[in-house]
């Protein structure tokens, strides 16, 4: 059965916010890897968009850097599925849209053959965290207080305390610190 993993950038005050990073070689090499070493990538529609022209643009893009375009092309070389009830459409034949219920979904696409699925956002993965849908966490955390920003859960109810086990972890040489966690 395939894991789903969460991945997302915070600051140390607990503010995900993609602009916040601190431009590193290793942690475009690291997140490089982790999209080519995922077989699916799942989004909200939010987060979808986001994404979605930016990354396929800089794949092709000459005048970006050759990290953009590495990030790039392993984004576009992988299907996505989006949870979306207001999206109307999308315009590339490797990303299809999902309307129906998250949990089923989910537990389908699991069970599907293949690598990982890779879950970005925070909208989306508050909801698959209180499913108990997420079986890995991996979490960058830049030295950086942001002092406002969105957080995950905001909003959303456990049914219980969520316990994990630290799997490992890895400090760039940003001062940037790498916790990956496993559900418990």
């Amino acid at each position: 059965m395939r894991k789903v993993i969460y991945a997302i950038n915070l600051s140390i005050d607990g503010c995900f916010d993609h602009t916040i990073g601190i431009p590193d070689e290793d942690i475009f090499e690291y997140y490089i890897g982790l999209v080519r070493d995922s077989g699916l990538q799942v989004f909200g529609r939010k987060t979808y968009q986001l994404m979605v022209p930016y990354w396929p643009d800089m794949a092709k893009d000459p005048s970006a850097t050759q990290a953009d375009r590495d990030f790039g092309q392993a984004f576009v070389a992988l299907d996505r599925v989006v949870f979306s009830r207001s999206l109307a459409g999308v315009e590339d034949g490797k990303t299809r849209i999902i309307r129906t219920d998250l949990h089923d979904e989910i537990v389908k696409l699991k069970q599907e053959p293949g690598k990982d699925i890779l879950v970005g956002g925070i909208d989306l993965p508050s909801q698959l965290i209180k499913l108990g849908l997420i079986d890995e966490y991996r979490f960058m955390i830049f030295p950086v207080i942001a002092g406002a920003g969105r957080r995950l859960l905001e909003g959303v109810s456990l049914p219980q305390k969520l316990r994990l086990k630290l799997a490992d972890s890895k400090t760039f040489d940003s001062g940037s610190v790498l916790l990956r966690y496993l559900k418990q």
